[in-house]
């Protein structure tokens, strides 16, 4: 369902100048580029994303896909009601009339917007606006059918799901593909690197630090799949739902099957069959709730590498222009781990509001979804910031082995879980006990670890030069065949 945005290189307002992530202003006899006064950072510091996402969640894009949708309705119901209007014009005029919303460009969105200032009604000036192509193309005769049965939210509804189905295909999805094969490719390069593991923040049993990246591959790699999976539902069943102007006008027709028809081979949506006056926007709170969870599961990523660096397992790139600390100039910072964590903060709380939001509605309709729905373009927005600080951070880091190493000899403590595996194996009943005894509460040492091995006469001579044998670095399980076998798995086998 992508959605060519064609040549449409600057953002516009109403009036025709550039919006606020673009173009300049004077201000105390200086030139001023607007993006310095938004009040939105997706519109200030954070333009390009306002630059990403305009194509699909700006003022202009939903004036387009409206149209698109008032233009394709009328072209379905020339090829699907035989009456004399349609009956004489060809496919060249069909091309015509698709060519209003093919075409569409700044100079039809002005006008659309100063149809608007008459009307006070969005919907409505698209309408109209069309009309008014239809009748200098001499086509006249087809302004009555232009709209036929509809209410607003049957072109809204369906303009969104073009939208939503063309930004997650084209932008969303690609995104965050990106950052799950970075995560993919350190998972593979440190798949083998020992490291020792926290739980509670305590020292625990080692993994790999491509084992630990690993996980996120398939917690992002299933989310990733539920979003790509996720129905939009779209309808066109008139003011109240039941088809009831066009059955009245046209009662030799079935609505329902052409309905169907049109949400699923013209705009590319599943067909939402029983509805209100407005589309239940069910579809649209899962999508957002997977989005809340996508930046969840990225945050914790963001949370792990920030404490990573903290801990000096992973190094930070050094850029000789860039500046860690205005006071401190011996730091370098993981200021992108922690700009991902922070929109993500800002983001939720959207995703979670604007889902609760759009699946209520008093009685048939209320227009609260509709000033709501405006600013599904900030949920995207952010959390695709987020995607790509995290993966800006990603690339500036780098494991440094001598501490993950250091970090390893200093906890021969965490060999404390293997001998005692061992001795329940040879049925010694207090064995945790005994380990217990060995190691809490005090620094335990290669030394210390294998003088307790050597008292252990109960346990067969290959066993014993086994655990002699054993250090906190290769201690380490299935963790690197995991690291190396989750990425192939969604990555696939090929993948390095």
């Amino acid at each position: 369902m992508a959605r060519d945005t064609g040549n449409k290189t600057s953002k516009v307002t109403t009036n025709g100048t550039a919006s606020c992530g673009s173009g300049t202003s004077a201000v105390g006899g200086a030139t001023l580029d607007k993006k310095y006064k938004a009040i939105c950072a997706l519109d200030g510091r954070y333009d390009r994303i306002e630059d990403m996402l305009w194509p699909y969640f700006s003022e202009y894009a939903l004036v387009e896909a409206r149209v698109f949708v008032e233009t394709a309705w009328l072209v379905f119901l020339m090829d699907n009601i035989s009456i004399p209007a349609f009956d004489k014009y060809d496919e060249d005029a069909r091309l015509d009339i698709n060519e209003i919303a093919s075409l569409f460009d700044e100079a039809a969105f002005l006008r659309v917007k100063e149809i608007e200032s008459t009307t006070n009604h969005d919907v409505k000036a698209c309408e109209l606006y069309v009309a008014e192509k239809l009748e200098e193309m001499g086509y006249g005769d087809l302004k009555s059918f232009v709209h036929f049965g509809l209410t607003s939210e049957d072109v809204t509804n369906l303009a969104y799901a073009r939208i939503l189905g063309s930004f997650r295909e084209s932008l969303y999805l690609p995104t965050l593909d990106g950052l799950i094969k970075d995560i993919g490719r350190k998972a593979i390069e440190y798949a083998g690197i020992p490291m020792l593991a926290h739980t509670h923040g305590q020292a625990a049993t080692p993994t790999t630090v491509g084992k630990e990246l690993s996980v996120y591959v398939h917690r992002l790699s299933l989310l990733y799949s539920s979003l790509e999976d996720a129905v939009i539902y779209g309808k066109i069943n008139g003011a109240t739902g039941n088809y009831s102007a066009m059955a009245f006008t046209f009662p030799e027709y079935d609505w329902e099957k052409l309905a169907e028809e049109f949400v699923e081979l013209i705009i590319g949506a599943w067909f939402n069959p029983t509805t209100t006056q407005i589309e239940s926007h069910d579809y649209v709170a899962t999508i957002l709730d997977l989005v809340a969870h996508i930046n969840n599961v990225i945050r914790d990523l963001d949370l792990d590498m920030w404490s990573y660096i903290s801990r000096n397992y992973f190094k930070l790139k050094k850029k000789d222009s860039e500046v860690g600390s205005s006071t401190m100039p011996h730091k370098v910072n993981p200021i992108d781990f922690e700009n991902s964590e922070g929109n993500i903060k800002v983001d939720n709380p959207l995703c979670r509001g604007i889902s609760d939001e759009l699946v209520r509605s008093r009685e048939q309709r209320d227009l609260s979804d509709s000033t709501v729905q405006r600013n599904l373009g900030l949920c995207f927005g952010y959390s695709v910031q987020a995607i790509l600080s995290t993966k800006k951070g990603l690339s500036k880091s780098v494991v440094n082995e001598e501490a993950v190493a250091a970090d390893l000899e200093n906890n021969w403590a965490v060999l404390a879980e293997p001998i005692q595996q061992l001795l329940r194996k040879y049925g010694v009943p207090d064995a945790y006990n005994q380990l217990k005894a060995l190691t809490r509460g005090r620094a335990i040492t290669k030394e210390d670890i294998h003088a307790f091995i050597e008292t252990l006469d109960m346990i067969s001579a290959d066993d014993k030069e086994r655990l002699l044998a054993l250090t906190p670095s290769t201690y380490i399980g299935y963790a690197e065949q995991i690291a190396i076998n989750t990425v192939h798995r969604y990555l696939g086998e090929d993948f390095e």
